[in-house]
């Protein structure tokens, strides 16, 4: 392998990583919210119960999320300084308010909220969090508005092979941002709400050996969690579809590759529900096409026609010079499908389960077979935010900065083949011993159960007077 290939591997290995938790804390900071917030309101013990339970599974997130971040900033030094070297003049800003003020704040009230139970009003600790979630929503902002330059820069100049920052309004302003923003914080909360929920179902298959109490935390988090769901992944839906309506015009490779067009659709659009391309070739395969479908997506109307790949190639050739501006196109074809096919599978999942757990109606927790399905959705948005994510970065391809840099000219030069190499299996068993690590704890929290950790909280709430007794501090 080429150096350049090496060095997209590594960062897509810690990039899909990273990207595991930060939607997963940012989720479940807002689940534990509300649930806190219920409990504030309701004055019902079985939601501090339920909110001290999925804490711990909030706090495993967060501080994964943490090394595998800082791990992957390295990756801008160590394989990509030429691209660093052209952005740092426009990632500087953000990315500096992201870690001085949006995590500062964060990590801050995590720590105010973790210490303080019981010793401050319930409503002030509540705020606590609340402000925990914000705080996570705020670092994501502005990560996504480094990242939204590279996809549609605005707000620069060109100076001596760099771009710098002439109007950080207008980076600000970026209609990328609030694409990504609110497609990716919806995103976050559909994770935080599906993972209870689905986590939940799985305790509920054993409910013969969970005492009553604990059912009922289950239960009422199942609910919770689908009430969650419902709503952001309506919101996810609707995000997205902006989103890729305005990839049309940002983007059209990306948009056409998504749907696997080599040639121009004609109009109206069909829209290919599964396909297959011979991207060698430059052709499709084979496709299965709805009539009319394309446009009504692309244009909200029975008309319009769409771009295909080979068109834009032409047009991206004359603009930037003679190059390969095809993306991986059968990856996009798909990774959109799965992401949008578990969107609405969440979406569907979440009313069914509204449904069946309504008032006076146990028709959920009595069938096997529905909680087994319900556990495996667990898993489902990990796999719809990676396959954005997917998307997103792979079908800028080959720029690593839309229309002015590419991925080509991003590398480090001082970097080789063997040390990219040592450097990818270290972080790949590295990752994996984390993943391993935080997978055995979550299962050993889910082990003890809400009541367990509840009666920690009281033990460790007690003072002591030995001065050399960890619970002292």
């Amino acid at each position: 392998m080429d150096i350049v290939t090496l060095a997209r591997i590594q960062f897509a290995m810690t990039t899909v990583f990273h990207y595991f938790f930060v939607p997963f804390s940012i989720g479940m900071a807002f689940v534990v919210a509300i649930m806190e917030t219920l409990y504030v309101t309701k004055k019902d013990e079985v939601y501090k119960k339920m909110t001290k339970f999925w804490a711990q599974i909030l706090l495993l997130s967060f501080a994964v999320g943490v090394v595998t971040g800082i791990i992957q900033e390295f990756q801008f030094g160590m394989n990509w300084s030429d691209y660093s070297r052209f952005v740092g003049d426009i990632f500087g800003a953000p990315l500096a308010v992201e870690a001085l003020l949006a995590f500062f704040l964060e990590s801050t009230f995590l720590g105010l909220w973790m210490f303080t139970w019981d010793r401050v009003k319930p409503g002030v600790h509540a705020l606590f969090i609340w402000l925990v979630g914000f705080g996570s929503v705020m670092s994501a902002f502005w990560i996504l508005v480094a990242n939204s330059f590279m996809q549609h820069p605005t707000g620069y100049t060109l100076n001596n092979g760099r771009a710098e920052m002439t109007d950080f309004g207008a980076i600000l302003k970026n209609p990328q941002v609030w694409y990504e923003f609110s497609h990716v914080i919806a995103g976050a909360i559909v994770t935080g709400g599906i993972v209870v929920a689905g986590l939940s179902a799985f305790k509920l298959l054993k409910k013969h050996q969970l005492s009553e109490m604990t059912q009922t935390i289950y239960k009422k988090t199942m609910r919770v969690g689908l009430w969650v769901t419902l709503v952001a992944s309506a919101s996810v839906l609707f995000a997205g579809d902006l989103q890729m309506k305005a990839l049309v015009e940002d983007q059209p490779m990306k948009f056409a590759a998504t749907e696997g067009l080599y040639e121009n659709s004609g109009d109206p659009a069909a829209w290919t529900v599964v396909a297959w391309a011979n991207e060698a070739k430059k052709e499709r395969v084979f496709g299965v096409e709805i009539p009319y479908m394309l446009s009504i997506l692309s244009y909200n109307a029975p008309e319009g026609a769409v771009k295909g790949m080979n068109e834009i190639n032409e047009e991206l050739t004359a603009k930037y010079g003679e190059g390969n501006y095809y993306p991986p196109v059968n990856t996009l074809f798909w990774s959109f499908r799965v992401m949008a096919g578990f969107g609405t599978l969440m979406l569907v999942t979440a009313i069914v389960g509204l449904i069946m757990t309504r008032k006076n109606k146990q028709a959920l927790f009595e069938k096997k077979w529905l909680l087994w399905i319900f556990g495996f959705m667990t898993f489902s948005p990990f796999l719809a935010n990676t396959s954005g994510w997917l998307i997103t970065e792979l079908g800028r391809y080959p720029w690593t900065v839309y229309g002015l840099f590419k991925i080509e000219d991003s590398v480090s030069p001082n970097v080789s083949v063997t040390s990219l190499l040592i450097s990818n299996i270290i972080y790949f068993l590295l990752f994996t011993g984390l993943g391993a690590v935080m997978v055995y704890l979550v299962i050993r929290e889910l082990k003890k159960g809400p009541e367990y950790v509840d009666h920690q909280h009281e033990e460790d709430s007690k003072p002591s007077i030995d001065p050399f007794d960890g619970g002292a501090f």
